[in-house]
């Protein structure tokens, strides 16, 4: 008698893209993130709420976390099985690690992004990137409607 152990099918895509770190390639982040959310036809709710962590995330890296010459990247994965979305964005700048300030002052033109980013995600934190980045990332947890099942 052959006895099965039971699978849990699990569904996790990912996406990945190395971009130009200037204005136009955090740009081109948030678009091409829109494009495969949107692909692997998640809600309009939740798209919209990634969209505005990628928009951040890779104007930090275009502005705080750029080195000359270098790219970042931009990774997207979807966990169908924990309805999950992590948004990661590496750039070459590992010492410098973004935190949360005290709230700007009505006339500062910066200094709310990462205020954003903690009311929009679940869970966020930095890592490094060896041998000198670091990874800034960003978890959604998706209520059940707001992705399906569909292999993208």
């Amino acid at each position: 008698m052959n006895a099965s152990t039971p699978q849990l099918s699990s569904s996790v895509r990912t996406y990945a893209q190395r971009l130009s770190s200037t204005r136009r390639g955090a740009r081109l982040a948030r678009l091409l993130a829109m494009e495969r959310l949107t692909a692997w036809e998640m809600s309009p709710g939740a798209i919209e709420r990634a969209e505005l962590v990628v928009a951040e995330l890779a104007s930090n890296a275009a502005l705080h976390g750029r080195v000359q010459g270098r790219d970042f990247l931009l990774a997207l994965t979807l966990d169908d099985t924990t309805g999950t979305l992590r948004i990661a964005v590496s750039d070459t700048r590992g010492e410098w690690r973004p935190t949360i300030l005290p709230e700007p002052g009505p006339d500062n033109e910066s200094g709310r992004g990462l205020l954003l980013i903690d009311a929009l995600a679940d869970r966020w934190g930095t890592e490094p990137r060896p041998p000198s980045g670091k990874t800034v990332w960003v978890e959604i947890t998706l209520a059940p409607n707001e992705t399906s099942l569909t292999s993208g």
